[in-house]
């Protein structure tokens, strides 16, 4: 064995492949972030659509036509559910983000205020549909 010199130490490498991968907190949190690359291409979708709608009435009913086959609807359902499992991860760290609420004296419970966020933003799209659906009608 060959002697070290003094004063000469290996630095300490810590491995970083995997290490999301002990902990099913971080399992979850990097699903949500990946779930995030969904959220930018259905944003891309509809970004699409609106420079169809800006190139004339051609261009749009090509655009709308390309969303009836079937592969865009097995996209649009996959978009869908990441979506809504993106969506859903935030309301459950609602909770945390949010500084605590009090009603009545009593700290408002997680779930609390996950419902609440849910339920508003229910109420938020019925609204918009309702409002929308009588602009168009």
């Amino acid at each position: 064995m060959k002697p070290r010199a003094i004063g000469k130490r290996r630095p300490y490498v810590r491995p970083m492949a995997g290490w999301w991968r002990k902990n099913p907190y971080f399992v979850e949190y990097m699903i949500h972030e990946g779930s995030a690359f969904f959220v930018a291409a259905y944003a891309l979708v509809l970004l699409v659509g609106l420079l169809r709608l800006s190139q004339g009435e051609a261009a749009w009913n090509g655009w709308l036509f390309a969303l009836h086959s079937p592969l865009s609807i097995a996209g649009h359902l996959l978009l869908l559910a990441a979506m809504l499992y993106h969506a859903w991860t935030w309301f459950n760290i609602m909770p945390i983000t949010l500084p605590p609420i009090f009603v009545a004296g009593k700290r408002l419970s997680a779930s609390a205020i996950t419902a609440g966020g849910v339920a508003a933003t229910v109420l938020a799209s019925v609204i918009l549909l309702l409002v929308v659906w009588r602009l168009t009608s």
